[in-house]
């Protein structure tokens, strides 16, 4: 989530602010003056006319980050910023996040409609950014019961497993050659085939173009434009060009959504000429769509965008866990061998790893619970909007105001965590930290959110980074690559952070996978 989205809006942002001496013998209200009367704010930075906070966070694109050191500098758990016209508030400590996330989660269950949401949401509200009533009920339910429920879930088991296979096969290939693995790319890939296979029964063969297209949706949706933080203004609007990008991409996915849904349709009449298959999430959705006599219809745009929801929540996050995790090994040679040893001795030289030889694997859980302590694959989470002006904290929280809960922040908070910075996957081990899962129970853990509004894809995202993680670390030995030095571990700005840099590695065959088939290759678009 970049403050500034590329270097022409910076320049644009740039010449706003030289403007403000001007606004300034306008302005009569003090440096301080929020609007919001006789409310007690939150603790937070200092402020200046029309633009705010903004200043603070200039130059300071990880976004996380530069939050949590605002939070920390004025020792504010709970804090309030003004960017631009939006009043925010974020919650940087587990004590915070239950104020919002359960103790008072129906008071902030909606999301914040910005300008740029609305034109990317004209035809569909999708799930993810859907406002909080009896639309967004309904769809909960449907992913909760049909589409992402255990026993769906479950019936991917053959695709998983299929994918990881191919992606082993490639690997082994790059191995013999004494070639350097590109482990995030490879990542990539095998998330996407997976997860595209599971949603229209297919790999999609205009995969790169929908790749590069759910990057722009992320910028747009909660990249901070001149146009979402100052709304009312026309002309920041029209500096910032949002509005135009977002139209341009809307029209985009949509047009690519149509091609992913003529794909599945031929598939699904080949089938029928071999006897049927079985339903993909699509098919549930397109089932659902055609029912009569629902009080709540859906409409053919929240199909789609119910899709672009589950297809990009399901691929982003999945790939940037899984590039943090082998990065994390790699650079933790104890942790790879721990995790290596517990696989190979109890698979005992078996040719592949399925889904029912983890059952009784403890420690790669343990290194999945801790890449996403450390690396929470959205670390601001989703915004939330306060639905009616509350206290949390003793602080008043204004009605409409942004809340942002820094998931990254409270996975490293040293007054939860000990050694907070460190990679430590026995840390969920003995009494407490084995209760600690990804379900949103414990306040200092919350990779995924919590209450309503957490993500409904755990079970689907966690199934394939572990068989993925399983299958890398036992068939192969892993080593930073002969004069690399030290992995970089930055980060790249965005909605979902992933590694800066992708993660190269050198890979050593041990336990020589299988050759992979070729079935499923995808059909192209007419």
């Amino acid at each position: 989530m970049a403050m500034v989205q590329d270097v022409g809006e910076f320049l644009r942002l740039v010449l706003i602010l030289v403007l403000i001496p001007l606004v300034l013998l306008k302005v009569g209200r003090k440096a301080s003056g929020n609007g919001a009367g006789q409310l007690r704010l939150p603790p937070g930075p200092w402020r200046l006319p029309v633009i705010g906070s903004l200043h603070h966070l200039l130059g300071k694109p990880l976004l996380h980050r530069a939050m949590a050191d605002l939070a920390r500098r004025n020792d504010a758990p709970l804090m309030y910023l003004k960017l631009g016209e939006v009043p925010f508030v974020v919650a940087s400590s587990p004590t915070a996040a239950r104020e919002i996330l359960k103790a008072q989660d129906v008071n902030f269950a909606s999301r914040p409609w910005t300008p740029t949401l609305r034109v990317m949401m004209a035809d569909g509200k999708g799930l993810a950014f859907a406002p909080y009533g009896a639309h967004w009920r309904r769809l909960r339910k449907i992913c909760v019961l049909e589409l992402l429920g255990p026993r769906r879930v479950q019936s991917f088991r053959r695709v998983r497993e299929e994918e990881v296979a191919r992606l082993l096969a490639a690997v082994a290939a790059e191995a013999a050659a004494a070639a350097a693995v590109n482990v995030s790319e490879r990542a990539a890939v095998l998330i996407t085939d997976t997860t595209v296979r599971a949603m229209i029964g297919d790999r999609f063969e205009r995969r790169d173009e929908y790749l590069e297209g759910v990057t722009e949706v992320g910028k747009l949706l909660l990249g901070f434009s001149l146009g979402d933080l100052f709304p009312s203004s026309r002309l920041a609007n029209l500096v910032s060009g949002t509005a135009r990008r977002a139209e341009a991409s809307h029209l985009k996915m949509f047009e690519l959504m149509d091609c992913a849904i003529r794909q599945h349709q031929e598939r699904k009449a080949a089938s029928m000429d071999r006897g049927g298959g079985d339903d993909d999430i699509l098919d549930v959705l397109l089932r659902i769509q055609k029912e009569e006599g629902d009080d709540v219809p859906l409409t053919m745009g929240d199909v789609k965008d119910t899709i672009l929801d589950l297809f990009a929540a399901g691929t982003e996050t999945s790939t940037a866990t899984l590039q943090w995790a082998m990065a994390e090994v790699a650079r933790n040679p104890r942790v790879l061998h721990k995790a290596q040893a517990e696989l190979r001795s109890k698979l005992r030289g078996k040719a592949t790893v399925d889904e029912d030889d983890l059952v009784g694997v403890s420690y790669l859980k343990l290194v999945i619970k801790e890449t996403l302590r450390l690396h929470p694959a959205a670390p601001m989470l989703i915004p939330r909007e306060c639905g009616e002006t509350c206290k949390v904290l003793g602080f008043d929280v204004p009605k409409g105001a942004n809340v942002l809960v820094n998931a990254w922040a409270i996975g490293r908070d040293p007054g939860h965590w000990d050694e907070e910075e460190a990679f430590k996957p026995e840390r969920f081990e003995g009494s407490h930290g084995g209760l600690v899962d990804f379900r949103g129970i414990d306040m200092g853990y919350i990779p995924f959110g919590s209450g309503r509004r957490m993500c409904p894809g755990v079970a689907f995202a966690h199934a394939i980074v572990e068989l993925a993680l399983a299958a890398l670390l036992y068939h192969f030995d892993w080593e930073l690559l002969p004069g690399g030095g030290e992995l970089d571990m930055s980060e790249e700005p965005g909605v979902v952070v992933r590694p800066r840099k992708d993660v190269r590695l050198r890979a050593v065959v041990r336990v020589p996978p299988p050759r992979a088939g070729e079935e499923g290759a995808a059909r192209r678009c007419p």
